[in-house]
């Protein structure tokens, strides 16, 4: 079976803002007609569950403006110093938002979020063999940032229960229980990354 190449014949910047832009495409369909497919555009992000010797993770409690209240996370950040590995970016993000550094990174999932509409993709890593340094605060932002350590299966628990929404923090979870407790192997902490956003990026150059 031959695929249909949906191939894009026009294509007009809506917004260009500083972490993602707006586009409307026209898209050749397979019936022969164009369809307008709106697409944001982003950065991409990292999120981790560090995960401590005795099984507790770490996560914030950090307000989202688009829900407009506050949300229990994974501790994250955005893709945004050029060229950098994307696990570097996961080490800073741990550092400045939660005070921790690790030794052991792997990768243990990435989350398209949203891609009938959206390229943001969350590259989520484990970091394991954690110390604790200074966190570095950056803006008021993270200032506002609350930080509180749980049990993996609590974790899960809230997840379960609908206290956990933000999407890479539930597959993120998730998949590091099903790593820990031995039903799944993670990936090397520098595996190739096929969708991690270049679009938006690459405006920046």
């Amino acid at each position: 079976m031959t695929r249909h190449d949906f191939r894009t014949v026009a294509s007009e910047d809506l917004h260009v803002g500083r972490i993602l832009a707006l586009r409307v495409d026209e898209v050749e369909m397979p019936g022969g007609g164009t369809a307008k497919r709106e697409i944001v555009e982003h950065t991409g992000a990292v999120a981790v569950v560090a995960v401590s010797d005795s099984g507790e993770v770490t996560l914030v409690h950090q307000y989202r403006h688009a829900l407009g209240r506050h949300l229990w996370e994974l501790p994250a950040g955005l893709l945004d110093h050029d060229g950098e590995p994307p696990v570097t970016g996961a080490r800073r993000e741990l550092v400045e938002e939660v005070g921790l550094d690790a030794t052991e990174w792997h990768v243990l999932v990435d989350v398209a979020a949203s891609p009938g509409f959206t390229d943001e993709v969350v590259r989520v890593f484990l970091a394991r063999g954690l110390t604790e340094v200074d966190r570095d605060v950056q803006g008021d932002e993270e200032a506002d940032l609350e930080v509180h350590r749980f049990g993996l299966d609590e974790a899960v628990r809230m997840v379960l229960a609908g206290d956990i929404v933000n999407a890479s923090s539930v597959a993120g979870l998730l998949a590091a229980r099903e790593v820990l407790e031995g039903r799944a192997e993670p990936r090397p902490a520098d595996a190739p990354f096929r969708d991690k956003p270049t679009r938006f990026p690459a405006r920046k150059k």
